[in-house]
């Protein structure tokens, strides 16, 4: 089975600069989008779900800094670049002060940049599968298997469809805790959209009926910002 390509969102109002990088990229295998200015790659970011974000920071309409802000506002967690030709202290600062995992000062070398984006997407796939070592999870009186996509209680066992099972691990991932609306919507329906919200609350109503059998468990919503499963500790 071919292994699916990463995407990454490039921000880049010089246009002759901005195509020579897309296409070095899509040559090493990923799927790039390429936006001219930061207003049009924020709508991007909102519409879609990328790896990795490679921004320039002197841009018309909307700045690269003023980008990163609203980028981290909906992914805190994102890989987020900076490739600019801005290379005074005080505006490398900014960058990592505004989260940036690397700030790269133009010209410079494609393939370093290139291995510099592998290392970043390596180890977020690496935290990842750490994240996701715990597969089974007790709810209350549930038992949640996510593996198997199974919640069962007193011997009785249903099986989830794989939305609700990646929206339930989730949860459980942030039991008792905030589950941010945005950070769900992204992983698991790939974008935030306004259709893909009502479809994850129809998801929610589900796991609601689910789980309705222990009276002490119980997702609340947290209005405006995303979901909070309760669970006795």
């Amino acid at each position: 089975m071919e292994k699916e390509k990463y995407k990454v969102l490039l921000v880049e109002d010089d246009t002759n600069f901005g195509q020579v990088l897309k296409n070095y990229l899509e040559l090493n295998d990923f799927v790039v989008e390429l936006a001219r200015d930061g207003i049009l790659g924020l709508a991007a970011f909102r519409r879609e779900k990328f790896d990795i974000c490679l921004l320039d920071v002197m841009m018309p309409n909307m700045d690269g800094f003023t980008l990163a802000e609203e980028i981290r506002n909906v992914d805190p967690e994102v890989p987020l670049f900076f490739l600019s030709a801005k290379s005074m202290k005080e505006d490398i600062l900014t960058g990592y002060k505004l989260g940036a995992d690397d700030y790269i000062t133009k010209p410079f070398d494609s393939e370093v940049l290139l291995l510099k984006i592998k290392a970043v997407l390596k180890r977020n796939q690496e935290l990842q599968e750490k994240q996701h070592s715990q597969i089974e999870f007790n709810i209350g009186s549930y038992h949640f298997n996510s593996k198997l996509r199974t919640l069962a209680i007193n011997g009785n066992s249903q099986t989830l469809s794989p939305k609700e099972n990646e929206l339930l691990l989730m949860l459980c991932e942030y039991k008792n805790d905030l589950l941010p609306r945005d950070a769900a919507l992204k992983r698991i329906w790939g974008s935030d959209t306004y259709f893909n919200g009502r479809s994850m609350d129809v998801y929610i109503a589900k796991l609601r009926k689910y789980l309705k059998e222990d009276s002490s468990v119980e997702i609340v919503n947290i209005h405006g910002n995303g979901f909070r499963l309760v669970v006795p500790e």
